[in-house]
């Protein structure tokens, strides 16, 4: 059996949307055990959940949320440039039917539009926030607001817009369900051997 081939473009955008998965994923999940093990208080107190560890200590999540993050962010970068085309494309279009210059886009066109937009300024507000506390200090010392806003207000533009960012990219990730099935199936039989025909066996009677 000879194996599925595969575009080299389309290679290149599957090993991207890969990367960019899994470091979302690394960043996603470390993010959601932020959000519900916050920091403060005290044992027993506000903060019932203080000192408890899930899988990793603390330390070892925030690694995973700095790092998958800025993994997130330059991958993204690398995915804008290869799709540059057509989103610089549907960009012009919206605005050309925005002042009557172009024809009618359909609804799933709409929605697929709204949708791009939602994650590219999610993600846009998200790395920036997260950017902000990477290069920030927290020290007591540190002039508060530092860059524009305070710790507390970088803080809740970075939730808010990971928690839109997460939806998001869920609805996006879904949506492209049957493309990222169809040529994983396809790389994977690419890469993996192939395996050998196994001849039917006939049994005759003596």
């Amino acid at each position: 059996m000879s194996k599925q081939i595969v575009s080299k473009q389309t290679q290149k955008n599957w090993w991207v949307d890969a990367i960019l998965f899994n470091s979302a994923v690394v960043a996603g999940l470390s993010g959601i055990y932020f959000l519900f093990l916050p920091s403060g208080g005290y044992q027993g107190g506000r903060n019932p959940n203080f000192g408890l560890n899930i899988l990793f200590q603390r330390n070892s999540w925030d690694d995973l949320h700095t790092w998958g993050g800025a993994v997130m962010i330059a991958i993204a970068i690398i995915h804008l440039a290869i799709h540059w085309r057509w989103v610089s494309s549907m960009l012009r279009w919206m605005w050309n039917e925005l002042t009557g210059k172009s024809g009618y886009m359909n609804t799933r066109g709409r929605l697929n539009l709204l949708l791009n937009i939602m994650v590219a300024i999610s993600f846009l507000l998200t790395a920036i926030s997260g950017v902000y506390f990477m290069f920030v200090p927290s020290w007591q010392w540190t002039s508060d607001p530092m860059i524009l806003f305070n710790r507390t207000t970088w803080d809740l533009i970075h939730t808010w817009a990971g928690i839109v960012l997460i939806a998001t990219a869920v609805i996006h990730f879904a949506i492209h369900w049957r493309w990222v099935t169809n040529v994983t199936i396809k790389m994977m039989k690419m890469v993996l051997p192939a395996q050998p025909a196994v001849e039917p066996v006939t049994i005759t009677k003596q």
